[in-house]
């Protein structure tokens, strides 16, 4: 692969430069005032893959946002990559916490900001640049089909029914996703595990209009107190979520596995300083490694109800509601968690309010083998770009459409990621290294070449 690699060499300068054109496209795929944004995104990469040397390569429309399918064979009789990504990117609230714009990215200490840089802009950009490279150089050793959706920040919901429909269109020997992170770059790894999620909004509803708190305080149940002490009530002070029958198909790691997991490299102490944190906190009993990669979890994303403008406003609010999410371990069901969660939730409500509980999406965890051809190979082709063998790694992250795949089209998927913590996926002041993506650049073609080569 040394001649793909000099051809990045020669051309990463202008790669970036491309990234930030697609960096600067607003896909936010959660409000729909940038549904066009989402085609415009889809179109940009549509034409930038032709360009690479895709054969074929177009919109494809869904119910939602459209799906950007290309691909290339190279012999029918070689192994088949199925390149997963999505376009689309979380809302860039609050704006206010934002150093620079976060649709024109910049470039500072070496570190490419702007939303979507890494998440999933800047490690998809990677796949279609690496693929580039090895059509110029004619080193293409297997058949790469591409699939980027525009909907993985909302549950991906139609992203199912497309690989219903297109099984045959979209058959492949592994399904290569970089949409995950790495350990660090000093110890590098391979996501083999991912949580799944089930993700709930619930409101809850007291009297029929906002009512002056001097005249009703005390006498009015306030939804947004009420709210408060429900959610309060969904940890104990053991760290532990309170839902009957939350944990019962957690299964427990036997002590030998969890010596084995903890083995990882973690500083507690840089920990807390990179979030400026006086402590961590969690399930008791477990490591911070173990409460983020093995155990399950619940928080609160959004918390509203009331006047939260300036000046005061003296009101009962008439309703106050929040998005909870909870991360899932293998053996759990997030159809049959979210079901939990709605009956608890209901049966500990007052009589004095209603509560409303709506499941928004979902998806099962999932596990991949590090024994399968695909793992070794990028097993090696870590090892050669970073000079050290991956750890396997079990994220706390969730990407509900890959266990879809498996399901859908049994196909298991390679997690070969290489954002990292300091990245801030999902926070103001995204960023991607550039050596991160110059090193996934460098990896790719070398995973090519090792799974082409595996018995």
């Amino acid at each position: 692969m040394t001649e793909a690699k000099n051809y990045i060499e020669a051309n990463k300068e202008r790669f970036v430069n491309e990234l930030f054109d697609l960096l600067r496209i607003p896909s936010i795929s959660a409000q729909s005032e940038h549904r066009p944004d989402m085609q415009r995104c889809a179109e940009f990469l549509a034409a930038a893959l032709v360009e690479a040397g895709a054969d074929r390569a177009e919109v494809m429309p869904t119910a939602g946002n459209p799906v950007v399918y290309a691909e290339k064979i190279v012999d029918p009789s070689a192994r088949t990559v199925l390149v997963y990504g999505h376009y689309d990117v979380m809302p860039v609230d609050p704006r206010e916490e934002w150093h620079t714009d976060p649709f024109e990215p910049v470039i500072e200490n070496g570190r490419i900001r702007g939303r979507g840089a890494d998440d999933d802009k800047g490690q998809l950009w990677m796949h279609a640049k690496a693929f580039e490279a090895m059509c110029a150089t004619g080193t293409l050793p297997c058949n790469v089909k591409f699939m980027l959706e525009g909907e993985e920040e909302i549950g991906s919901e139609h992203l199912y029914d497309f690989c219903r429909e297109h099984r045959q269109l979209l058959a492949a020997d592994i399904i290569l996703v970089s949409d995950t992170s790495m350990i660090s770059m000093d110890t590098p790894s391979i996501t083999c595990g991912l949580r799944g999620l089930a993700y709930m909004e619930v409101e809850v509803t007291g009297p029929d209009k906002d009512l002056h708190s001097g005249l009703f305080g005390g006498a009015v149940a306030n939804p947004a107190n009420v709210l408060a002490r429900l959610v309060a009530g969904l940890i104990d002070r053991d760290g532990r979520v309170t839902i009957p029958g939350f944990y019962d198909d957690v299964r427990e790691l036997t002590p030998a596995e969890r010596e084995a997991f903890n083995r990882a490299p973690f500083d507690a102490e840089a920990y807390k300083r990179s979030l400026s944190i006086g402590d961590v906190e969690g399930e008791a009993g477990y490591t911070t490694l173990e409460r983020t990669g093995v155990r399950p979890s619940l928080d609160v994303n959004g918390i509203w109800g009331g006047y939260i403008g300036e000046g005061t406003k003296t009101v009962i609010p008439s309703k106050a509601s929040a998005k909870i999410s909870m991360r899932l371990v293998p053996n759990q069901d997030y159809r049959k968690i979210s079901e939990l969660f709605e009956k608890h939730f209901r049966a500990v409500a007052p009589a004095s309010v209603k509560v409303e509980v709506r499941a928004l999406h979902g998806g099962m965890p999932y596990v991949a083998p590090t024994d399968m051809p695909a793992y070794k190979a990028a097993e090696k082709a870590i090892e050669e770009t970073f000079g050290k063998k991956p750890l396997p790694f079990y994220s706390g992250g969730s990407i509900p459409v890959i266990s879809g795949f498996e399901s859908i089209l049994g196909i298991k998927s390679l997690l070969m990621g290489f954002g990292l913590a300091e990245d801030a996926i999902h926070s103001p002041n995204e960023s991607y290294g550039l050596d991160q993506f110059y090193r996934g650049l460098e990896t790719i073609p070398l995973f090519y070449k090792y799974f082409a080569e595996a018995e």
